[in-house]
């Protein structure tokens, strides 16, 4: 009997991935798309769906030149929450999506900071799913609407035939109330059409019908020869499904993702939020647990400050010729605030605070050296925001993003957290996507052995 595999499709801004692992978390098989970028008229942000399914259609059929449909026992799918769109009732999109970035509902955020209590995620600014909502009810195409969907609840429904369908971390910032497992009474008075949410599933559930079956995959049209038995199991964001990748599990697990920003997250007994800082806290599937209400939360936020402050001064191959030349053991003594331009809101809320990057030294490397010392004291402070407002004290680190390469910065924090900082084994959100397919098809199996 061949063994099962679990695939995880991750739908990025760039492309689309999917990878399968087996029941041992072993990678099996991987596979890209790449998608065109989106089309931006000023404020505007917006990209076709079809071209979303016609990436899954072209990835599917490369995965399953490497393996058998019938050992596909399971699929989660992770896409960026604040990309969204109208359906009808047969899930056809009534519009170009709205992209995780369009910031045409300027207006909408601000009536939902005057209403949503101050810890709610959907408080936030214009690309938040709630604000896009409110923006899209009073267009004139809205009147045939039927669902509401995020990214990956539109490819779900694809998969599986259903629309309707969501999970905890992608309807956060749709004003879902992941604490009660509700759609809050509060968003009446910003006049929600409640009848388009969808419903709401814990992150790594099998997807039930109103009748309780199952829901399964589907072959669509002669596209994809996929295993029909398959279970559709609820996923989740790009960011959790990355965080999940990790392996990263207990309270006081943290990680730290260097890309163009510096974002810390870490995992914790109880929700914590501070609006003032960005700081809010979602559910974190418990890749082993069952259906009982999340007990472990996801908190953080994320610095202005990062990775692209270093490319506005070195190419990549500079950094990677210094980066084996650093010497953590000496700190240079510079004190720089490393911002790409003027603004920071965590770990300190500071709208106005310019950039420190002066003096700067003749030497490069050692202005390259200042410049990660400087990123490490901010993820230090970030940490410390953390645990001020109620998260756990870091018990370790681990590294995504470019940073994860440079094994000098990663010296350089150790040195200053006095904790483990670790490279993930894994990082893609994929692959955490395909870790919620394989919780899914045990829970499955659990059920029908009572």
């Amino acid at each position: 009997m061949s063994s099962p595999l679990f695939l995880g499709l991750d739908i990025g801004t760039s492309g689309c991935r999917v990878i399968a692992i087996d029941k041992e978390n072993s990678l099996i098989a991987r596979h890209t798309v790449d998608l065109p970028a989106p089309v931006q008229t000023g404020d505007a942000i917006e990209q076709d769906p079809e071209i979303w399914w016609q990436a899954v259609v072209q990835v599917l059929r490369q995965l399953l030149t490497d393996i058998d449909p019938v050992r596909i026992k399971a699929m989660a799918v992770d896409a960026t929450s604040g990309t969204v769109l109208l359906c009808d009732a047969d899930g056809r999109p009534l519009h170009p999506a709205l992209m995780y970035n369009d910031a045409r509902a300027e207006e909408e955020a601000a009536l939902i900071r005057k209403i949503a209590p101050p810890e709610a995620a959907a408080a936030t600014a214009a690309s938040g799913g709630l604000a896009k909502l409110l923006w899209l009810q009073k267009q004139s195409f809205a009147k045939n609407a039927r669902y509401f969907l995020h990214q990956a609840d539109w490819i779900t429904g694809q998969l599986s035939g259903r629309f309707g369908v969501s999970d905890f971390n992608n309807c956060l910032k749709s004003g879902y109330d992941a604490q009660n497992q509700c759609w809050p009474q509060w968003l009446d008075a910003l006049g929600v059409k409640r009848d388009w949410l969808p419903q709401v599933n814990y992150p790594g559930n099998p997807i039930g019908s109103a009748s309780g079956e199952r829901l399964r995959l589907k072959p669509y049209r002669a596209e994809l020869r996929v295993n029909k038995d398959g279970l559709i199991v609820a996923g989740s964001t790009d960011s959790t499904a990355a965080f999940l990748a990790t392996g990263a599990n207990q309270p006081g697990d943290a990680v730290t993702a260097l890309g163009s920003t510096l974002v810390l997250k870490i995992i914790s007994r109880q929700p914590v939020a501070a609006a003032d800082y960005g700081i809010y806290s979602q559910p974190l599937p418990n890749l082993d647990g069952g259906n009982a209400a999340p007990l472990r939360w996801l908190c953080g936020g994320a610095s202005n400050s990062g990775g692209a402050v270093l490319r506005q001064y070195f190419s990549d191959a500079q950094m990677a010729q210094m980066q084996a030349r650093l010497e953590p053991e000496k700190p240079t003594g510079l004190d720089y605030y490393p911002l790409p331009r003027s603004g920071e809101r965590f770990p300190v809320n500071d709208p106005e605070l310019p950039p420190r990057l002066t003096p700067r030294p003749g030497d490069d490397l050692k202005f390259f050296q200042g410049i990660l010392e400087s990123l490490a004291r901010i993820e230090k402070e970030g940490y410390d925001r953390l645990q001020q407002i109620g998260a756990p004290t870091p018990a370790r680190i681990y590294t995504t993003g470019g940073g994860s390469q440079n094994p000098g910065w990663r010296e350089i924090r150790e040195r200053l957290m006095q904790i483990p900082v670790l490279n993930a084994p894994q990082t893609e959100a994929a692959f955490g996507a395909a870790l919620l397919a394989r919780r899914g098809w045990r829970q499955h199996k659990m059920m029908e052995t009572r």
